[in-house]
């Protein structure tokens, strides 16, 4: 897969939404061109109207470049999914490592515990008091009754993923597509460290600042659901 072409079906997508991602971008897609697997896939950078050069960047790893109007996070993951041809949609964000056995190990997870999607365990760059957040990625939405997976590492069926209509735009669309996903089919999390992913508003905004900040998404998310 070269360029802004597809040919035939990949195993799996991995799509990556983008906006000046420049500094980042590089990392992601040369973790995503080195995996260690035998399954196809292919990879799809969403760039939400990029002023840098995010979309070069993409080319050069031949990732597909699908334009965007820089419509939101959800509005891209969205697009990228119904561009993509794989069977499975990866989520990845473009600050995201993933490490090179996580195709290899997270489909095989999925399909030996009958699961419609799934997350890992992840290790958060940065800061030690991005700590905090990596324990409770791991184990906290890990171990709800309903998962909440993260949208930097989000493995999901795509069956499952249009018949409950894909990531909604609401603030912490990640949380509420978990949720509505959880209440129809299993999910869950791999207990393997497969995915790396940046620190860098913890390290900006703080540890309080970006726990206020999510929980004030999350208070957003609950009213316009509720």
């Amino acid at each position: 897969m070269t360029g802004d072409e597809r040919d035939g079906n990949a195993d799996v997508s991995f799509v990556v939404p983008a906006r000046n991602e420049a500094d980042y971008l590089r990392g992601t897609l040369a973790s995503l061109t080195a995996l260690d697997t035998a399954y196809e896939y292919e990879i799809l950078v969403v760039d939400g109207d990029s002023s840098d050069t995010t979309r070069e960047i993409a080319r050069e790893y031949d990732a597909t470049v699908v334009p965007e109007s820089g419509g939101g996070i959800a509005a891209a993951r969205n697009l990228g999914a119904e561009r993509a041809s794989g069977e499975w949609l990866a989520f990845v964000d473009a600050d995201t490592r993933v490490r090179a056995n996580y195709l290899t190990e997270l489909l095989g997870f999925v399909e030996a515990n009958t699961l419609a999607a799934a997350s890992s365990y992840c290790r958060i760059t940065g800061p030690r008091r991005a700590k905090l957040m990596e324990v409770t990625i791991n184990h906290v939405f890990s171990r709800l009754e309903r998962p909440i997976l993260p949208g930097f590492n989000c493995f999901v069926h795509r069956r499952a993923f249009e018949e409950i209509g894909g990531f909604p735009d609401v603030s912490n669309e990640d949380t509420a597509f978990s949720r509505r996903l959880a209440r129809r089919y299993p999910t869950a999390y791999c207990p393997t460290v497969l995915v790396e992913s940046s620190g860098r508003r913890i390290s900006e905004d703080g540890l309080t600042g970006t726990l206020w900040h999510y929980a004030r998404l999350d208070l957003e998310r609950l009213r316009a659901e509720y």
